[in-house]
């Protein structure tokens, strides 16, 4: 009777949920829930954008040249620099978290909220250079052409073998030029605003200088965007349609759209995570210094979105990994 006694306390304490599995609280066990969860959604991402890419292999841009841009460095090629930055601001951010949480085990309030609000700091510079390089990605730096077929065709000054903006050797067209609509236009598609120069401007600009090349989107057997010779660029460039201008949803200067679209959705929905993670972490430094949790005796909350803030800095390490540096 005592054995069946006993047993009868311990199943009303597991199924009353008194128990600890894995010695985690239910606070911690749903975050864990959570993570696992987001981590599949993360993978399901990054496994489409490794297939797309593995297809579109030739044609994909080079990280190299679309990620160049340096703050207060205009002109100045730093391939990578700011993305290298970045990343090492959210790891290091995830340092000060682990700082935080080691405080609140020794109950040290003034260190926690020290801790925190460096967290919170490196965490809100990330999501601003997340902002930034989104900004430069839409806006691009040297233009393009493209061609009906979706081909992009940019340009090279074969004297130096580097980038010719289009805005820079384009010569002015007397044309009127109207902002298309898709109402009474030849495509029957929307445009939100003109482009700097005209494709007339930029075929008058390119046939008047000897220097300029095209540079085609296929990649040769170097892993090099493919050069054309000065006379097969002419006859390469009766093929384009259109000027485009930095990158949308639909267009995209530096190469394939579906590269465009995976950044903006796959580096948009981690930077969605990232400010989620800012404003939760702001409400527990306030917390903190209101003195809620020692009044709780514990600081279990500090280290719920500590484990939140390490999942999203870990998440990073991977796209940044995949999407920047392979």
């Amino acid at each position: 009777m005592e054995v069946t006694a006993n047993a009868a306390a311990e199943n009303e304490e597991v199924w009353g949920g008194g128990n600890k599995p894995l010695n985690a609280s239910y606070g911690k066990m749903m975050m864990w829930f959570f993570i696992v969860s987001d981590a599949l959604t993360f993978t399901g991402f990054l496994v489409s954008y490794g297939f797309s890419r593995f297809k579109n292999i030739n044609s994909w841009p080079i990280a190299d040249e679309v990620f160049t841009h340096f703050p207060f460095l205009h002109g100045i090629d730093a391939p990578m620099y700011y993305v290298a930055l970045m990343t090492f601001i959210l790891i290091f951010s995830s340092v000060t978290m682990v700082l935080a949480v080691d405080a609140g085990h020794h109950m040290q309030k003034s260190k926690v909220t020290f801790y925190m609000l460096l967290t919170i700091i490196g965490g809100a510079i990330f999501v601003g250079s997340q902002a930034w390089e989104w900004k430069n990605f839409i806006k691009g730096e040297y233009g393009a052409l493209e061609t009906r077929g979706g081909q992009i065709l940019q340009f090279v000054d074969s004297s130096t073998g580097k980038r010719a903006a289009i805005q820079e050797f384009a010569i002015g067209v007397q044309t009127d030029r109207t902002t298309h609509e898709s109402s009474n236009g030849i495509w029957y598609t929307a445009e939100n605003s003109l482009p700097t120069v005209s494709l007339d401007e930029v075929k008058k600009g390119f046939l008047a200088d000897e220097n300029l090349v095209i540079r085609t989107q296929e990649l040769d057997e170097k892993g090099q965007k493919t050069v054309l010779s000065r006379a097969e660029s002419k006859g390469k460039l009766n093929e384009a349609v259109g000027v485009v201008e930095g990158a949308n949803l639909i267009h995209n200067e530096y190469g394939n759209r579906l590269f465009a679209d995976f950044f903006f959705f796959i580096t948009g929905f981690h930077g969605f995570h990232v400010l989620s993670g800012v404003v939760i972490n702001i409400i527990v430094f306030f917390n903190v210094i209101l003195g809620t949790y020692e009044k709780r005796g514990h600081y279990e909350m500090v280290e719920k979105v500590g484990l939140y803030w390490h999942f999203v800095d870990l998440v990073w390490v991977f796209v940044f990994t995949f999407f920047y540096l392979v």
